[in-house]
């Protein structure tokens, strides 16, 4: 997941954080960058021919993201979900897109779509030794195995 440009200069990374660290999800990868150019067109690949990509590459590349690995049950549906619609308009309360986001231009967050863009995305933006297991207390607390 990427809080990006618009999440940093709000001062919102400490409030997105916790929102995921509340839900259960536990951070394995945290840092703070600059994406250059190369690094974004290579992590928008997708939507090179897409009209807005240009907008993409400005938007990302223009101040620093925090991206972050968070691992869980269910982890990339459960961001997905608590990330809401890409256009705020059409974010559902409770989500952070819906809760404090103001166009779907300036969203806040990034987050991967499915396992292998998960798997992709981790891979541009941290090195194996950024990633870290580890065990919380709490965590046999948060799933029952039914």
């Amino acid at each position: 997941m990427l809080i990006k440009p618009s999440g940093v200069q709000r001062g919102l990374v400490g409030h997105i954080l916790s929102r995921f660290e509340s839900r259960g999800l536990k951070i394995v990868g945290l840092k703070m960058m600059q994406i250059d150019e190369a690094l974004a067109r290579e992590h928008y690949r997708d939507h090179v021919d897409k009209h807005f990509f240009d907008m993409l590459l400005q938007r990302i590349t223009k101040s620093h993201v925090v991206a972050i690995v968070f691992e869980g049950s269910n982890v990339i549906q459960n961001v997905r979900t608590m990330m809401g619609a890409t256009n705020p308009s059409q974010a559902g309360p409770g989500t952070i897109r819906g809760d404090l986001a103001n166009s779907a231009s300036l969203n806040l967050v990034h987050g991967s779509d499915s396992p292998e863009s998960a798997a992709r995305e981790i891979a541009l933006f941290f090195a194996d030794t950024e990633l870290h297991n580890y065990e919380r207390a709490l965590d046999e607390w948060l799933v029952l195995e039914e």
